[in-house]
């Protein structure tokens, strides 16, 4: 496959996987709470999913790098298959949590393999001096491409199409989205090609993964590149936390009902989705005028970091809906913008310093310590938030993505990468 095949599959690769997200992104509350759920189960169902992929993303991740990338997302779209397909005809409290343990095995197994494989194709296509940023950023913005579309098209189903056959409306997009992983399923199994490895026995893999995992983390805190690109992912868990915790209600109380609350954050979302899509592709360009993946990455984090500042510093005049709801939009806006700008620069400087063997593992440890920043950053903002407002506590959030832009700042590539803490195992 050559380079630009390769960037060609990945970003529908990408598509394919946050498509269903953003189809069942608008009504998946509603379902539940349609069936019977209480918001306090709800909350426990989305705990669930949370510690479910929490607790896999490192061994999934070493899987990925043991038994190779195709397979484990081919198991990625099965598993997501099966809990979408459950989470549309679910009832009771059980199946919903059996729904959430399969969506957030999905989304553990799916987390590193694509990208992973991505650069080893282009790798094997250009050699290792090849230019990565274009199709990282092309796939950043495949994501919220299909995040963006998923939630239009899935607000909007139940109202234009009602119900079908026996299932009611808000289970339609639920539905749709796990057909789409059928078809994720083929484009992977049929559509991403990758070079055989050597047959071994199970136990040989299953002893291989715990020894890529304990690599992968090793590898990430002795590399000085890699350590601060952990600790800027975690920076910016923080703050994304913060946000999407927070925007919500701050809009609904700007506008004056949960209601209209709602329907407003659903456009601003998309519209963030949107932003961090045009971010994401002007990654690229950043990086050449800038002269370096390290300042488009200072640039993008500070870019968000000062639209969140600013609207700390706006706070006592964003309590009318006239102005508030604007100001608030346009810093989300702002930060996605920010975000997406950064994110294949910061993903092209991992990679290079980073072995095929340890790939995906070390993709997982980056998104594990966004997770585990972004969970603690849940509790932390809110109770920031109900003692001095959400205006100071978007503020808050803007030092902890300016802090992480400084951490990106220091970030030095002239020293040779880590050699490979292990060598590759045989697999399947």
């Amino acid at each position: 496959m050559t380079g630009r095949g390769a960037e060609r599959r990945y970003a529908l690769l990408v598509f394919l996987f946050w498509l269903p997200t953003g189809l069942y992104l608008a009504t998946k509350v509603l379902l539940m709470l349609e069936r019977g759920m209480s918001v306090a189960a709800i909350g426990t169902v989305v705990l669930i999913f949370s510690l479910t992929t929490a607790a896999l993303e490192l061994p999934t991740g070493g899987l990925a790098d043991v038994i190779g990338r195709r397979t484990v997302l081919a198991a990625s779209a099965v598993a997501s298959f099966a809990g979408l397909a459950l989470l549309a005809v679910a009832d009771v409290f059980w199946l919903f949590a059996a729904s959430a343990v399969l969506r957030g095995i999905a989304r553990a197994l799916s987390s590193g393999p694509d990208e992973a494989w991505f650069v080893d194709t282009m790798h094997a296509a250009e050699g290792p001096d090849a230019s990565l940023t274009r199709g990282l950023a092309r796939g950043e913005a495949s994501s919220s491409v299909g995040l963006g579309i998923g939630t239009l098209v899935g607000g909007a189903l139940p109202l234009a199409v009602g119900a079908v056959f026996w299932l009611p409306a808000l289970a339609v997009p639920v539905a749709i989205a796990a057909l789409v992983e059928l078809l994720r399923l083929l484009v992977t199994v049929f559509g991403m090609p990758e070079p055989p490895r050597p047959r071994t026995s199970f136990g040989a893999v299953l002893r291989g993964v715990p020894a890529t995992v304990a690599a992968g983390l090793r590898l990430g805190l002795r590399d000085g590149v890699l350590a601060r690109l952990l600790l800027a992912a975690a920076g910016v868990g923080v703050a994304l936390s913060a946000i999407e915790l927070l925007t919500p209600g701050w809009l609904a109380g700007l506008v004056g009902d949960p209601e209209r609350g709602a329907s407003t954050y659903a456009v601003v979302a998309a519209a963030g989705f949107g932003a961090n899509a045009v971010g994401s592709l002007l990654g690229p360009w950043a990086q050449r005028r800038l002269g370096s993946a390290v300042r488009a990455g200072v640039a993008g984090i500070a870019l968000g970091a000062a639209a969140l500042v600013g609207v700390a510093l706006a706070g006592p005049a964003l309590h009318e809906a006239t102005i508030g709801v604007p100001v608030v939009a346009a810093a989300y806006l702002l930060l996605f913008v920010g975000l997406g700008v950064t994110a294949a620069p910061q993903a092209a400087l991992l990679h290079a310093r980073v072995a095929s063997t340890e790939r995906a593992t070390v993709i997982s440890v980056q998104s594990l310590a966004l997770q585990a920043a972004g969970a603690v950053g849940s509790v932390c903002f809110g109770a920031l938030a109900t003692a001095r407002g959400a205006a100071f506590a978007f503020g808050a959030a803007g030092v902890a993505l300016a802090a992480a832009a400084l951490v990106v700042a220091r970030i030095r590539v002239t020293d040779p990468a880590p050699t490979p803490l292990r060598e590759p195992t045989p697999a399947l």
